[in-house]
């Protein structure tokens, strides 16, 4: 069992080595940079213990100053081992979101090891533009992605470009770069 501390090792691993690296999410760059990327790892096995993260880190970034807090990654590397179980878990989160009156402030992006596309079959390579070490919930401030949309010319193409460099790239080097993220 990894420590929290290595699983943030790990995830800031994926941050730079993937996401980064090839550019899956050209806003992810400046908060990198700037070291404005809070990681939080819940050890809970238990969603009702991950639901509790999740209002302490959502009006956390909601009540943080821009220059210190832009998006925060909640990780959550004993709880939600299945797909199925997280992605359910995600209207949750949509829901808690909603009661914190943060709908149009804070949106939720996800991510799995076992991420899957409804359209696509388990085993596409597609699949990894989405694909982590742990289940994690990156909770993103719109005014931050709003800011950032300003400096790419069209958002719209980022999921297909990244899939075609997936596709390109294959299945074993999407595999082999994700598993040397947990190097510590």
């Amino acid at each position: 069992m990894p420590t929290e501390e290595q699983v943030i090792t790990q995830t800031r691993n994926w941050v730079q080595q993937i996401v980064l690296r090839h550019n899956f999410c050209p806003f992810a760059h400046q908060p990198f940079r700037n070291d404005t990327i809070r990681y939080s790892v819940n050890l809970s096995s238990d969603p009702e213990g991950v639901v509790e993260s999740l209002i302490h880190e959502l009006t956390l970034l909601r009540d943080a100053e821009r220059e210190t807090l832009e998006t925060t990654i909640v990780v959550t590397p004993h709880c939600f081992d299945a797909f199925e179980g997280y992605n359910q878990f995600l209207n949750v989160v949509d829901e808690l979101i909603e009661q914190l009156h943060l709908a149009g402030e804070i949106q939720v992006a996800s991510f799995h090891p076992d991420y899957q596309f409804a359209d696509l079959p388990a085993d596409d390579v597609r699949n990894y533009t989405n694909r982590s070490l742990y289940p994690m919930f990156h909770l993103i401030l719109e005014s931050s992605i709003e800011a950032a949309r300003t400096s790419h010319p069209d958002v719209g193409v980022i999921p297909e470009d990244n899939m075609k460099l997936l596709a390109e790239m294959g299945l074993e080097e999407a595999q082999r770069q994700l598993a040397a993220c947990r190097k510590n």
